[in-house]
């Protein structure tokens, strides 16, 4: 599968993951847009979506956060995009990562413990998986 194939199914995941927990999906028209998908949440505020594939790598998840622009060089997504839908297309998965809990070039998604029990500085896939996020934005605290 090309990258551009791959893009594809990873935004279709992604595209079926809100759609099928109830939340309504908005494509932007062209491509000229620094994000994939509109996620319209509770209240009617819109999520600025893009759109990534990940892939598991030394027991997490990894994926880059910047887009190439030819003229530009790499261009992070802070002030471009609100999150990062990651689709894992080996388990099955979508994460969902802030902008701003991500660094400028490339993300680590840790899947499983680190040996040394570290927690400080380790981002757990877990802690960003599509379910957890939804959670949080169907809390009672959230829509009020």
């Amino acid at each position: 599968m090309n990258t551009i194939a791959r893009g594809n199914a990873a935004e279709a995941a992604v595209l079926q993951a809100f759609a099928g927990a109830g939340i309504g999906v908005l494509i932007p028209f062209g491509g000229g847009l620094p994000f994939d998908l509109g996620a319209v949440m509770p209240g009617g505020a819109v999520l600025r979506v893009q759109v990534k594939c990940g892939r598991v790598r030394n027991c997490g998840v990894m994926f880059n956060t910047a887009s190439t622009d030819h003229g530009r060089g790499r261009l992070d997504y802070r002030g471009r995009a609100d999150v990062l839908a990651v689709y894992v297309e080996s388990i099955s998965r979508v994460f969902v990562v802030p902008v701003d809990d991500c660094p400028a070039y490339t993300c680590f998604l840790r899947l499983d413990p680190p040996r040394n029990n570290q927690r400080r500085g380790v981002r757990f896939a877990e802690d960003y998986a599509f379910e957890r996020w939804l959670e949080v934005y169907r809390s009672p605290r959230q829509a009020a």
